[in-house]
């Protein structure tokens, strides 16, 4: 496995200190969530160039990797590019003053590439594993990533179609899958690497692909996902309202109030 590691390890390297210096150029440090999924296609890719050879259970990880970081970036290209720098972003470069590049490129482009390394690892573990029939695992995995990756793309089309018609301007998202957990595109995220990890579960090191998985949940439950969200609507009369019925993050029927 140490190989595929490393040819991860390099290709993200590579790969997000590039979106930096485009970063720098626009202005714009939030671009690092562009570059956040389409790391894992470059991730893909490489370990693709090392061992082009596919077998089922691999080639079902590569699809499932590839489609779902073609919608994320085509998503969220559409929302940031040539849009101001996210708030989150900029609340750090006013934060860092006159080191904001040189931490930038540490604490916001190297940090998310450490995490995209460890997040990748399914595709890391698939890519080492020898050729192998499809197992129950991969099937189950399949089928989780298919409800996470619909749950994430619904949830983003039902927001992306409330934030573009003007009667909604200033009211919250609380219809649709909205309604059954606050952030629902987090929910499916987590679940379609869960996913991801299963099917790399029967490769050997296959304990070791479901670090992923748990990293990426862990980071949008309780660090950089909905906390950050929750935080910046805290006290808004209808926030508090709409968080004492809904679901925080696994969906769950609405509260009665």
């Amino acid at each position: 496995m140490g190989g595929a590691l490393v040819t991860a390890a390099i290709a993200v390297f590579i790969w997000m200190t590039a979106a930096f210096v485009v970063a720098q150029i626009k202005k714009n440090n939030g671009l690092v969530d562009i570059a956040w999924g389409l790391g894992f296609i470059v991730v893909t890719a490489a370990q693709a160039v090392r061992r082009p050879d596919l077998f089922p259970a691999r080639a079902l990880i590569t699809a499932a990797v590839l489609v779902w970081g073609v919608r994320l970036a085509r998503h969220i290209w559409r929302r940031n590019w040539n849009r101001p720098e996210d708030f989150r972003y900029a609340q750090m470069r006013q934060r860092w003053g006159r080191a904001a590049r040189v931490k930038a490129f540490f604490f916001v482009f190297m940090l998310q590439g450490l995490l995209m390394l460890v997040v990748s690892l399914p595709v890391t573990v698939a890519a080492a594993s020898p050729s192998r029939p499809l197992a129950a695992l991969d099937v189950a995995g399949a089928l989780m990533f298919a409800a996470g990756f619909l749950f994430e793309a619904v949830g983003d089309a039902q927001l992306a179609a409330h934030l573009k018609d003007p009667a909604n301007k200033g009211r919250l998202m609380t219809r649709g899958l909205w309604s059954v957990t606050r952030h629902p595109n987090y929910f499916g995220e987590a679940t379609l690497w869960w996913g991801v990890g299963l099917m790399a579960a029967s490769s050997p090191n296959g304990g070791v692909a479901l670090l992923g998985p748990l990293t990426i949940t862990l980071l949008l439950r309780f660090v950089s996902g909905v906390p950050l969200l929750e935080r910046k609507y805290a006290g808004r009369p209808d926030w508090e309202a709409y968080k004492a019925r809904t679901s925080m993050f696994v969906p769950w029927f609405p509260k009665t109030t």
